[in-house]
């Protein structure tokens, strides 16, 4: 079974074509040369992208079983966090700053600064089965997983903390307000990706309807009608000129396909 995704609309930064993606109804390998995707809140994806997949409603649930949070992979990050608050749950206020559904912040164990998805995970459910976290090499915005994480479970405790909602709220707010697929590039081992963009003279600079927002360097924003040309020819260029002042590689955080 398929359904007709329009990226343009459906993913955050508002580019891309209308492709057939694949629904995933039940815990099963990739298909072969598929690349799954979620809430499509880091994609850029090109006019010509791989074969797609994504995982069907029967994976968008939350279950709590005693101090032990079971999450579907297709589970939203605004769904988490109303669960959350609405039962007092401690650990769950990051989904405020996190768009996005399970899957694909725990296959990039997405966060921010200490903040991470792993920092309250017990355990994953791939095809193959069960795997505890003590298990999964992870680290800073990513974690090696073999398979598609259809599940996960996590501990929960009573405490939901209203302070720091709003202290992640307010990091939200100062985010640009356009279009965006979030931070584009990774921060380097002693740099901020922010930092050398600006330094670079890229803070503000457009290409088309693309630009390096004038708010927050690190974030490629669609002022209206931006396409994958112009997002794709700004990312090239500004990774070349940091490397070139800077010897700095920037890695990208958003996902071309």
């Amino acid at each position: 079974m398929t359904k007709t995704i329009h990226f343009s609309s459906y993913s955050s930064i508002k580019i891309g074509p209308s492709v057939d993606v694949l629904l995933l109804e039940k815990p099963q390998p990739l298909p072969k040369n598929h690349i799954i995707i979620g809430g499509a809140n880091n994609l850029l994806v090109s006019p010509t992208p791989p074969p797609l997949a994504m995982l069907g409603k029967a994976f968008d649930f939350i279950v709590q079983e005693g101090d032990v949070l079971h999450v579907g992979g297709a589970t939203p990050s605004g769904k988490m966090l109303s669960f959350a608050k609405k039962h007092n749950l401690a650990g769950f206020e990051l989904m405020q700053k996190l768009p996005g559904t399970l899957g694909g912040m725990v296959a990039m164990n997405a966060g921010l600064k200490e903040w991470e998805v792993f920092n309250h995970l017990i355990a994953i459910r791939t095809e193959k089965g069960w795997i505890e976290k003590s298990k999964i090499n992870y680290g800073y915005r990513f974690a090696d997983i073999e398979g598609i994480v259809y599940e996960a479970t996590f501990t929960c405790k009573e405490g939901f903390d209203e302070n720091l909602l709003a202290m992640f709220k307010k990091m939200r707010d100062n985010q640009p307000k356009e279009a965006s697929a979030g931070s584009c590039f990774k921060n380097p081992v002693g740099h901020y990706a922010g930092k050398l963009i600006e330094e670079a003279g890229f803070k503000g600079k457009r290409f088309g309807a693309m630009m390096f927002s004038p708010m927050h360097a690190n974030f490629l924003v669609n002022t209206g009608g931006g396409t994958f040309e112009e997002a794709f020819a700004l990312i090239t260029e500004v990774k070349a000129e940091v490397l070139k002042r800077f010897g700095v590689k920037l890695e990208e955080e958003i996902i071309i396909l």
